[in-house]
């Protein structure tokens, strides 16, 4: 049988590493051809100064047997991202998935910090890089995706409505930056609905990233071995990452969205890699479904000592 997204065309915007990179190798392992951009290449670093690249994330999704077509590019940039979907345009003729998943706001964050003492320029350009992104790369890719019916757009943010709704994301900034996002999703789900297209806002839950496996000083072979760390900000208690998942539980649920023909019914909804896992029936890598925003209401938030394998 052919593959469930065979013939199909997406862009991951952002698939350096982390989360676009996990949805990127699972849309192309699911037969899509994958266009993923981002600022760092095997010539060139962005000021994250990190080994991953785009060429790195296209040979990732081919070896999961995808195709794939690395594109560096600045999604602050207007021209470059115009380039970008004329060149979509002239090989395929179609865009089918939008992923706006770029961000890059990890070093201009100053956790827990108020907003008057928070560095005025980094918090402008955190708002800059996760939400000016998104709309110039909407504004460009949109006419393409609603050419043909059944287009998906999703929109990566961190936190669903319902928890974004009652707790303070640990900056204004970042608070507000993710608070943009799932706003958009609504939005550009309103506009998408007439040309039978549909917009969500997704987000993982403790995304096991390159970035925090890092952080913790362990990989993903060890990833065990950081629960018994004592904490640092912006992080709770090391014990709660018990609960994290690897960036292709969320790549699972993109590609699972994609390939349901009645994916309308979610236009504009919030929604999280485990809530869709439940719906779908995919797991993590592990065969594991962890539920992270579950966990942190009844467990992290509620001051109660670490239990994450009771929601995995």
């Amino acid at each position: 049988m052919a593959p469930p997204l065979a013939g199909k065309v997406a862009l991951v915007a952002g698939a350096t590493r982390g989360a676009g990179r996990g949805i990127a190798i699972e849309l192309g392992a699911a037969g899509a051809h994958v266009y993923v951009t981002g600022r760092t290449t095997r010539g060139r670093q962005s000021e994250y100064g990190r080994p991953e690249t785009i060429e790195d994330t296209a040979e990732l999704v081919e070896a999961a047997g995808g195709t794939a077509t690395a594109v560096a590019l600045d999604h602050l940039d207007s021209e470059q991202v115009a380039h970008l979907v004329q060149r979509i345009d002239r090989d395929y003729g179609r865009l089918d998935v939008l992923v706006n998943d770029i961000w890059g706001g990890e070093l201009l964050t100053e956790w827990n910090t108020p907003i008057w003492e928070h560095s005025l320029d980094g918090g402008l350009r955190l708002l800059r890089l996760a939400v000016d992104t998104h709309l110039i790369t909407s504004h460009h890719a949109l006419p393409l995706l609603i050419r043909r019916p059944g287009g998906l757009l999703v929109e990566m943010t961190d936190g669903t409505y319902d928890y974004n709704t009652s707790n303070y994301r640990l900056s204004a900034f970042y608070d507000l930056a993710k608070w943009s996002i799932l706003r958009l999703a609504w939005s550009q789900g309103r506009e998408l609905a007439s040309h039978h297209a549909t917009a969500v806002a997704l987000t993982p839950g403790w995304l096991r990233s390159e970035m925090m496996l890092d952080s913790f000083g362990v990989t993903e072979d060890n990833w065990r071995d950081a629960l018994s760390q004592s904490a640092e900000p912006p992080y709770p208690d090391p014990g709660h990452f018990g609960i994290s998942e690897t960036p292709r539980f969320v790549g699972r649920a993109v590609a699972a969205l994609a390939a349901d023909p009645d994916r309308g019914r979610w236009n504009r909804a919030s929604l999280s890699s485990a809530g869709l896992a439940e719906e779908y029936g995919f797991t993590d890598l592990d065969g594991s479904t962890p539920d992270c925003w579950r966990y942190l209401v009844e467990v992290q938030d509620a001051g109660k000592p670490p239990t994450p394998d009771a929601y995995r």
